[in-house]
């Protein structure tokens, strides 16, 4: 007789086989169906609000696995706020202006180079259609948010506040203009911010250049004719620019002879200089003090310059005379500044030698060119002691990937100086994610110099200032803000398509004398470092209660927009940051963007957007993250783990309804209210977890949820009770009962991180709406819950006793499976009442319990025959004659006389139904 039709097997539509990239483009359809969005912010308008701010990825290309990282670290992070209660609006932004989009712009159309106003239509063009392709890209993983309606940062209404953000700097006289080296990019002739130069290896010339004493001064000092000082460079080509030497007041220097030469150098470098092993000391100076003030004639050219000391000059390499050009480096500059020097840069936008240099051979060369002619020039003069090839980092511009220069040349700049130790006090209120964040970004706050704030390119915010012929400048805070008002209806456009005199009429300039508009354009890290102001202000989300973007943004967006923040409203637009690493192969290296792994569309298309979310939530987003085909294999492993687990629970909740079948707490099996204990722990640990942004431990505690308590144990446990008790009996029933909260609370914990398998969980439950609309579930008190742990560790440590047992037994060929087993348990912790507890919890058919001091567990051959229903022993099963279920046990007995009696089987059914 086949008894499989009586059994209350696991039934569910919910497949096993996820395929990931074919389903979730379904849910994404779904959701804008519904309209989950703007339900859930409807749902939650009562609630306290959490807003993340969405730092804008730049708008040149597709999304690479780093974006992908990014956004969905914020999707977890906004889904968990949402369903912890809080209203989480998301407007995603895009950043549009700069260089790389000009500059690719540019290299596809070399003309319009004399054409502004096409070269940014076509800017704009090529911005928009990457802003649509990433959309596309950040909503395919499953991202909710105002995708009709982002900030884009080329956006009229966008620029007109930024120029009104610009105008209060004005007005608080934070904006400049000014004449000091900048990073100057020759590859695409512009000045550079900080966030905008990477460090490459270069080979430069490195030279020790003799700088002879002017002879009066020797006599005077006692020194012998003809004593130089020795100054190493790595940058030959700033030597025209001398105009001082520094060195340090710290170190002691010595008078040197060697050969028929004499030079004066550090003490503690006399050993690293070539050539000078066997030199002979001849006066010693106790510091650089000793030497300020003397005057050197300049190796090349028919000038004089004076010697200072200056703290930076280091002991470590060179001489300890460092040559100093104030037009080509911040701290020659200040050196120059502070002693009345002249800031002196020959060099032109191309980096090519003007006349001014007063060289004639390296006239229209560029620099780096040049180094080779002066040291040709400097050896035949007898000035040149040492050269050598010297390898190191040096800055490079990040777009046209061409070395840069120190550069002076006139430039606009926000005096960060003015509130720089407000923000570095402001740094220390802000909660920082990890902690070492804070660290990272006073570090470059501290170092930070004046913000140079202008460009020499056409894609982007004009600054809108006015020029006498004398080159004085006009900016007028009245103007900008007038200027703003324009642009929020026409755009900034405006001022590339009319003239001076039509601009100085429609602005309404006061002037005595003919202007001429400037032609520079704002930093492109204004426009996204503005908008707090310029997103959060007008919404009322000013401050942002969190920034999450990667660990690079200390010295880009987080800081732009802390600098910005301050100078305008003396705060810090952001509560607390987020920082995470880069996505890295397994030997550490960054994925390159050329990398076929890096494109994100392609990866979702491969994995599907839940286990790329589920990489993402697995990994240490602290540190860099690394990504393979070997890592997503495992996850893989994880996922299916998951799915697995959800699938299970649906199948065996398959004719559950809670409204009716829900078994009243005191009324719970034991081992039922034990696993309600234990997924509330799971719900308390999760949810501190999501709290504090683990998501690491969030993915480590449902995978081991699902893997140990869930499926190794508790259904493990469940099935006999599930399968073959009858469907109504309580038994049955408070297993369901525990089993439905299992899966309401599994899958909303799953929910912000596997948000496609959530939904297609949830509504293969028959519900009707999003899981996205829900809460988290609530934790659980259970009444005497340290005392049921206490009970409930004995028994597991007696089942893990009990399964090696079991094994041995197996080995030795006494049993197969565990049903064919009678355990004798020797123990003092439990006794007859817990017989049928510990026999269902060890999966065995009998258990048989002796009181003991020694705790041991004795496997024998079950006594009786197999139920061919249940498959357990009993003697009831031997000796069953029941002329209709013959050779049952007394429980499966009970429940075919129940079915038979409600019309529901027939015997004779289940005898010819071979088929099933």
């Amino acid at each position: 007789m086949d008894y499989r039709l009586t059994v209350l097997l696991p039934k569910t539509d919910f497949p096993m086989k996820a395929e990931l990239p074919q389903r979730e483009p379904r849910w994404i359809e779904v959701w804008e169906k519904e309209k989950v969005y703007s339900t859930l912010l409807e749902k939650r308008k009562n609630c306290p609000k959490f807003v993340l701010h969405d730092g804008p990825p730049f708008a040149n290309g597709t999304a690479h696995m780093g974006s992908g990282l990014n956004k969905i670290l914020k999707d977890i992070v906004l889904k968990s706020k949402n369903m912890f209660g809080f209203q989480c609006p998301y407007m995603p932004g895009w950043d549009c202006h700069g260089l790389p989009i000009e500059h690719k712009v540019m290299s596809e159309n070399p003309s319009l180079a004399s054409d502004p106003l096409t070269l940014r239509k076509k800017c704009k063009e090529y911005a928009g259609r990457w802003i649509e392709i990433q959309k596309e890209q950040f909503r395919r993983l499953g991202m909710l948010g105002a995708w009709d309606d982002p900030y884009i940062t080329m956006n009229p209404r966008y620029e007109a506040d930024e120029l009104r953000l610009f105008a209060e700097l004005v007005e608080k006289k934070l904006v400049y203009r000014g004449l000091r080296p900048v990073f100057w990019s020759i590859g695409c002739r512009t000045a550079l911010a900080e966030a905008e130069i990477e460090y490459q290896k270069k080979e430069d010339l490195a030279i020790y250049v003799e700088f002879p004493i002017v002879d009066d001064q020797c006599k005077k000092s006692g020194l012998p004719p003809g004593t130089a000082f020795l100054a190493w460079t790595t940058t030959p080509w700033t030597l025209p620019a001398n105009l001082a030497l520094a060195v340090s007041p710290n170190l002691s220097y010595e008078l040197r002879q060697v050969g028929e030469k004499l030079f004066i150098i550090s003490s503690n470098l006399v050993e690293s200089i070539p050539g000078f092993t066997h030199s002979t000391p001849i006066l010693s100076f106790p510091s650089g003090h000793s030497l300020e003030g003397f005057h050197y004639n300049h190796p090349l050219l028919p000038r004089q310059g004076r010697v200072y000391t200056a703290d930076f000059v280091s002991g470590e390499t060179g001489s300890g005379v460092v040559h100093i050009a104030p037009g080509h480096g911040m701290e020659d500059y200040q050196l120059g500044m502070l002693h009345g020097l002249d800031i002196y840069s020959p060099v032109d936008d191309e980096g090519k030698f003007t006349k001014e240099c007063g060289i004639e051979k390296i006239v229209g060369l560029n620099v780096f060119e040049a180094n080779s002619i002066l040291c040709t020039m400097l050896e035949e003069k007898g000035f040149l002691w040492a050269k050598y090839p010297y390898v190191h980092d040096y800055p490079f511009c990040w777009r046209s990937k061409t070395p840069i220069i120190f550069r002076s040349v006139p430039q606009w700049f926000i005096a960060i100086e003015a509130f720089k130790s407000q923000t570095l006090k402001e740094i220390e209120a802000i909660k920082w994610i990890p902690p070492r964040g804070e660290n990272r970004i006073k570090g470059a706050v501290e170092s930070r110099k004046d913000w140079c704030i202008s460009r020499q390119r056409s894609w982007g915010v004009p600054i809108p200032v006015f020029y006498k012929k004398n080159g004085e400048a006009l900016l007028d805070s009245k103007v900008i803000r007038r200027f703003a008002d324009m642009v929020e209806e026409q755009g900034t456009d405006l001022w590339f398509r009319l003239n001076s005199k039509e601009l100085i009429k429609l602005l309404d300039v006061a002037a005595s004398e003919e202007l001429e508009k400037g032609l520079d354009t704002l930093d492109v890290w204004i426009d996204s470092g503005s908008s707090h102001y310029t997103v959060l202000l007008p919404r009322g989300e000013y401050p942002a209660d969190l920034y999450l973007e990667g660990s690079d943004q200390h010295r880009g967006w987080f800081q732009s927009s802390l600098l910005l923040s301050m100078a305008s409203r003396g705060k810090a637009p952001y509560k607390s940051v987020l920082t995470h690493g880069f996505v890295v192969d397994l030997d550490g290296k960054k994925l390159s963007k050329s990398s076929g792994a890096r494109d994100l569309s392609e990866q979702i298309k491969t994995y599907g957007a839940d286990l790329l979310r589920l990489w993402v939530a697995s990994e240490e987003y602290a540190e860099d993250v690394p990504f393979s085909k070997e890592i997503f294999s495992r996850l893989s492993d994880s996922y299916r783990l998951i799915r697995n687990s959800l699938r299970i629970l649906l199948g065996n909740l398959f004719d559950f309804n809670p409204l009716e079948h829900s078994v009243p707490e005191e009324q719970l099996w034991e081992i039922d209210r034990y696993f309600d204990l234990c997924l509330t722990n799971l719900v308390k640990k999760a949810k501190f977890f999501y709290e504090n942004y683990e998501f690491s431990q969030v993915y480590q505690a449902l995978v081991r949820f699902c893997s140990v308590e869930l499926s190794s144990f508790y259904i493990d446990v469940l099935k006999d009770r599930l399968y073959c008790d009858g469907q109504n009996w309580l038994s049955r029933r408070s297993a369901q009962t525990v089993l439905h909260r299992t899966f309401e609370s599994l899958v909303k914990l799953l929910a912000p991180v596997i948000p496609f398998t959530a939904e297609e969980a949830w509504r293969a439950f028959g519900k009707t709406r999003s899981i996205h609309l829900e809460l988290f579930p609530e934790e659980r008190e259970q009444k005497e819950a340290d005392k049921i742990l206490h009970r409930w560790g004995k028994i597991l440590d007696l089942r893990d006793l009990a399964n090696r047992e079991l094994e041995k037994a197996r080995q030795q060929k006494m049993i197969g499976k565990n049903l064919e087993a009678k355990l004798i348990l020797h123990t003092t912790d439990f006794n007859e009442q817990d017989i049928a507890l510990l026999t269902e919890v060890f999966l065995v058919s009998q258990l048989e319990i002796i009181p003991s001091d020694k705790t041991e567990i004795i496997v024998k051959k079950a006594s009786g025959e197999k139920c061919p229903r249940c498959w357990k022993f009993s003697l009831f099963a031997q000796t069953n004659e029941d002329p209709e279920f013959p050779h049952v046990c007394q429980r499966c007995l009970k429940v075919l006389t129940e079915l038979s009696e409600s019309g529901k089987i027939n015997s004779q059914k289940i005898q010819n139904n071979k088929n099933f």
